[in-house]
């Protein structure tokens, strides 16, 4: 199964998980704004793994280089999100940012999940020659 396949299978229900908890729940844990968010997270998430995906194919022995710049990438992006809905919103910060940084990291995880599971046989291939 390819990336785009389990990142749609992923996101999916991680979706179906915020659905749930605003039915339940409402806006008291979920932020009006968190399926933008959502969305954010798994277009940086595609976008990251490609650019890894592309730095290995070109030159495998630089893996590091090229994951530690995605993740670099998706943190700037992530910061400037953050700044730009604290100046132009400044209506429940905090939940925000929760809820943020709780998409951040399972899409993060999955991202590092994802990377390793398809590039660890060839790094290791790499390592035994």
């Amino acid at each position: 199964m390819d990336f785009l396949k389990k990142l749609a299978l992923y996101s999916l229900i991680i979706g179906l998980l915020i659905g749930a908890l605003q039915f339940y729940f409402g806006n008291q844990l979920v932020h009006t704004h968190v399926w933008w968010l959502f969305g954010f997270m798994v277009i940086v998430t595609a976008l990251t793994f490609y650019v890894s995906r592309l730095g290995v194919s070109y030159d495998a022995d630089n893996f590091q280089l090229y994951y530690f710049g995605s993740m670099g990438f998706r943190m700037i992006l992530s910061i400037a999100l953050i700044f730009i809905y604290v100046f132009l919103f400044s209506e429940n910060e905090l939940q925000f940012v929760l809820n943020f940084f709780v998409l951040y990291f399972l899409f993060t995880g999955f991202e590092i999940y994802s990377l390793l599971a398809n590039f660890a046989p060839q790094l290791k291939k790499q390592n035994e020659v």
